[in-house]
């Protein structure tokens, strides 16, 4: 199934989404002057919230040249973006970002997002103007850390945000992934026997949205500390095959790949759905279950050669961005302000060479700034 099957669904525009993100707005005007006349490259899921960011960024006198995630990508976004004067080499059926068009650009910053950009770069792409940057995800920031000693430039891991944890990955994806999940599919959650692989803020966030509609949720994970916390937190802990066996809705939130193999699928009852959250889609193995026998707008169902049915969502992409609107506006909101801020510190050359979490006074800053958002 191409990502170029899957509706893109109607969304509030950037200017809804720029109103109630007042910490990113607030952040890029006062770094305006450090942005201005840099050239960044970026990676990011082209949609309305991001692009928020993008556009202040662009208005501050920065160049930018963007490209998107495979399957998440907005093309009205992508139009506004370009009618903001913003260089997009981005589509909603990309099969991979557009990694050689953007680094072209010769960026000063790099905002990525996956690890793809700075991945390249560490293999040779020529980028000789360029300062550091910033890594959104988790995925990323562990791709990088595998080269460390290659890292020549500072690279500050979004994800890597006690905050951005805490707010974004696990309430905003928790909620956004249930809602794109129930899109997708219109079943029903309360009552139902959802199994969450992986208790890391996102698969917490997940399983905790579940069980507030309803779902009876068991939680597997191989960390002896976060599979304690799940149960002392009230959810069933059971081992992978027990989990997978009585699962009805599957969610994947790992990060790793190939978690659901061969031997996995072989204890998954008739009928199960899956969802993937992760950010690439690569947990459980398609090819595992061969070809299609039936595919709608969002999913796709498969026959195994005893005869169970299996139904995979989007596959397995991001079920929050391709079948719904992405996480919640004011989530975002943190987190792309402690983009605009880890990017400005790098800038200013205030962040040290190699893969590091975000500052804390940055993230001590951008905490007490959300709360009095949320509480005024």
């Amino acid at each position: 199934m191409s990502s170029s099957r899957y509706p893109t669904l109607p969304a509030p525009g950037l200017d809804w989404a720029e109103t109630h993100m007042p910490l990113t707005r607030t952040a890029v005007h006062e770094l305006a002057r450090v942005f201005g006349g840099l050239r960044i490259s970026m990676c990011l899921h082209v949609e309305p919230k991001t692009a928020v960011l993008v556009r202040l960024l662009a208005a501050a006198g920065a160049d930018i040249s963007l490209t998107g995630s495979p399957g998440t990508t907005r093309d009205d976004t992508v139009e506004d973006l370009r009618r903001a004067g913003v260089t997009v080499h981005a589509a909603r059926d990309d099969a991979a970002p557009r990694v050689a068009d953007v680094l072209a650009h010769d960026p000063h910053l790099i905002l990525d997002n996956g690890g793809d950009l700075f991945l390249a770069v560490l293999d040779g792409y020529p980028a000789p103007s360029l300062i550091g940057g910033t890594e959104e995800t988790t995925t990323g920031g562990i791709l990088l850390r595998r080269r460390a000693d290659a890292v020549r430039h500072p690279v500050i891991v979004i994800n890597d945000s006690p905050l951005k944890l805490l707010v974004e990955n696990r309430f905003g994806v928790g909620q956004s992934v249930v809602q794109g999940f129930m899109n997708a599919t219109n079943l029903m959650v309360p009552g139902a026997r959802a199994t969450v692989l992986g208790y890391g803020p996102c698969g917490r966030g997940t399983a905790q949205t579940l069980r507030q509609l309803g779902a009876l949720v068991t939680v597997v994970d191989t960390d002896p500390y976060r599979a304690l916390e799940a149960s002392l937190e009230g959810f069933i802990v059971a081992d992978m095959t027990r989990a997978l066996s009585n699962a009805q809705l599957l969610f994947l939130a790992t990060g790793a790949p190939g978690v659901v193999g061969a031997a996995e699928i072989a204890h998954l009852p008739d009928g199960v759905c899956i969802a993937g959250v992760g950010h690439h889609a690569w947990e459980m193995e398609l090819a595992a279950l061969g070809s299609p026998v039936a595919s709608e707008a969002y999913h796709a169902s498969y026959t195994t050669a005893d005869g169970r049915t299996i139904h995979v969502v989007a596959d397995n992409r991001m079920v929050n961005l391709v079948a719904g609107l992405g996480n919640p506006i004011e989530a975002m909101d943190l987190g792309l302000t402690l983009q605009a801020r880890s990017l400005a510190a790098v800038a200013q050359g205030l962040a040290a060479d190699g893969v590091h979490g975000v500052p804390d006074d940055i993230d001590r800053r951008v905490a007490s700034d959300f709360l009095t958002a949320r509480t005024d």
